[in-house]
């Protein structure tokens, strides 16, 4: 298995890289997009707890929710879901719409 996890750690960041359609990417090296999706999301985790804290172990981030009375965050932000998505706002959105967001994303999956 460790075999697996370092070939497709090679791909899934190599992908990353070269920005390719994960499609093409796929064709290109003679892989199932379906795998190449499978182990990207398998492996997106550790790579997101990696590039945050410096380590390949699972941690636990804090993170501190101000109610809206305190006021909205203003700003462009860029939302980046486990699956790849990227998502450019305008502002911050509520708590609120984030959570329905995630629970909406959970059920196409």
């Amino acid at each position: 298995m460790a075999g697996d996890t370092e070939f497709w750690t090679s791909h899934v960041e190599a992908c990353r890289r070269e920005g390719a359609a994960a499609s093409l990417y796929a064709r290109q090296h003679g892989l199932t997009l379906a795998s190449l999706y499978y182990w990207r999301r398998k492996l997106t985790p550790v790579t997101v707890v990696t590039e945050a804290s410096g380590s390949a172990t699972g941690k636990f981030v804090a993170l501190r929710v101000v109610s809206e009375q305190a006021g909205a965050v203003t700003g462009s932000c860029t939302l980046v879901l486990g699956s790849g998505l990227r998502l450019e706002m305008a502002a911050l959105p509520s708590p609120a719409w984030l959570l329905a967001l995630e629970q909406a994303h959970a059920g196409v999956r």
